[in-house]
């Protein structure tokens, strides 16, 4: 379709005539995720509020469809690519964001822990190290006064603010300790997310919500028995991509619900149910 035609279905989002809108507002969409940006300089170009508004739904459409694609594309690759996912996550509030930035900007904390990093230490000694570089020099830390903030579940405003939640800044730290070569991982306790330092000799675990506090099995013993309930072998071991990348979703949707944003919530649950097993579904 020529940029013509194209200017004169824009053109008619401005009818009074509902059932035109409609069926001019379905053929914008037919069209695909290729005349985004045409829309966004028509948007720019017209004066008209209402007119915007469509403009800026069928965008949103169009981005949300594509986005419910690449999830799908994402659950069925082998890898499963953790920061992948969380891109593809923060692209629901941020669709312009390139993964190449956020490669970036982990690879840049990477450097600074590079920079100090020593593989010849013990274990303890190793993660001491990053906690430092991670929490002191770098200043990442608990969000705790906008602890239910979307914001916290989108890596990029995590890598900005350098604040977030328990999951988001394991993720962060994670990510930067794997590429030092370090075991360490994701693992699912129940209202709270952790991180595992696990070898053929050695396991202990990091709380990177406060600061990368090392503790033991029988902290998370004791942990689930406030909590009354039943050890799992999950609350030990490490976790998957998939599962992390599930549980920045329900978050997410926790965030927006509280937010009082019940109808971004229902589209993330949407893209949940995309990669999501039965445990998910009551979210």
């Amino acid at each position: 379709m020529s940029d013509k035609e194209l200017k004169a279905l824009v053109s008619l989002l401005d009818d009074n005539d509902e059932q035109v809108v409609a069926e001019v507002t379905g053929k914008i969409r037919s069209l695909g995720k290729e005349v985004i940006p045409y829309l966004e300089q028509e948007w720019e170009n017209n004066f008209n509020p209402l007119v915007q508004r469509k403009i800026e739904n069928l965008i949103h459409d169009l981005q949300y469809e594509l986005l419910k694609q690449r999830v799908a594309d994402w659950y069925a690759s082998t890898d499963q690519d953790l920061l992948t996912g969380l891109w593809l996550i923060a692209t629901y509030q941020y669709p312009d964001l390139e993964l190449e930035r956020l490669k970036q900007d982990l690879e840049q904390i990477y450097y600074e822990a590079w920079l100090e990093f020593k593989p010849d230490l013990y274990a303890f000694d190793q993660v001491k190290v990053l906690n430092g570089v991670l929490f002191n020099k770098l200043k990442f830390g608990a969000n705790t006064k906008n602890f239910h903030s979307p914001g916290n579940s989108m890596i990029n405003v995590v890598l900005e603010t350098r604040k977030g939640n328990p999951i988001s800044l394991c993720v962060i730290y994670m990510l930067v300790a794997q590429k030092l070569k370090l075991p360490v991982y994701g693992v699912n306790l129940p209202n709270l997310f952790i991180l595992t330092y696990k070898d053929e000799k050695t396991q202990f675990y990091i709380n990177a919500f406060n600061k990368g506090l090392i503790f033991s099995r029988q902290d998370i013993e004791n942990y689930i028995h406030e909590l009354h309930l039943a050890p799992q072998p999950s609350f030990f071991e490490p976790c998957s991509s998939l599962e992390i990348v599930r549980r920045v979703f329900r978050n997410l949707i926790m965030s927006f619900d509280k937010m009082g944003e019940h109808g971004k919530a229902e589209e993330v649950k949407e893209l949940l149910l995309l990669i999501a097993d039965g445990a998910d579904l009551g979210v």
